[in-house]
């Protein structure tokens, strides 16, 4: 488990193609305190740490992984927001995130307001019942708040945030441009919400 406050901006090393996908991460974690086994979200991906050395550690990124995620999002040179597993008595600054992607949404907007920005995301028609304004969302593994909603005609939505200068600087989302992918990971109640709606829509 998680909660969407970053802790440090990664950096792809090396990928590499052996069954499932290798990938070297840099970052500026002690690794002496992260075991081997432990879970790390890799923009919003919860991965598993298999390997390790000083500044940097290796996960294997599965297919159903890199096919739930956007494209080129897993190449050498990337950079990543990270976030370690949530302990017991932790501060939850967040929200509980689970490192589990539920779609890819993509930039449509952004424009200054004041010292923030007011960033437009897709979200698509799966989605869009489970985001609601005032509520919580997971874009690359930050915890949002939705200021607002409009739904869109062909079932998708576009939802507005914004992007104060702090975590501009503190993570990737600083660099957000229109038509950019985004991993979108809806709040965990919601996602009990939409299976029990599937469940007796059989």
């Amino acid at each position: 488990m998680f909660t969407g406050i970053i802790t440090d901006v990664g950096n792809i090393r090396s990928s590499e193609q052996r069954g499932d996908l290798r990938l070297v991460i840099d970052c500026a974690y002690d690794m002496d305190t992260v075991a081997i086994g432990a879970s790390i979200a890799c923009s919003g991906v919860c991965l598993t740490v298999v390997d390790k050395g000083e500044g940097w550690f290796a996960i294997d990124a599965s297919a159903e992984t890199v096919s739930r995620t956007p494209a080129g999002m897993w190449e050498a040179g990337t950079q990543l927001n990270l976030e370690r597993a949530l302990k017991v008595g932790d501060e939850l600054g967040g929200h509980i995130v689970t490192g589990h992607v539920d779609g890819v949404g993509h930039i449509v907007g952004s424009e200054t307001v004041g010292d923030s920005w007011k960033v437009t995301v897709s979200a698509p028609g799966s989605l869009a019942p489970y985001i609601a304004a005032k509520g919580s969302i997971t874009v690359d593994g930050v915890s949002l708040t939705v200021n607002d909603i409009a739904d869109q005609a062909d079932g998708s939505a576009h939802f507005m945030l914004n992007i104060i200068p702090h975590t501009a600087q503190m993570t990737t989302l600083g660099t957000l441009s229109a038509g950019r992918q985004v991993n979108l990971e809806i709040d965990v109640l919601a996602r009990y919400l939409k299976r029990m709606e599937d469940m007796r829509a059989r």
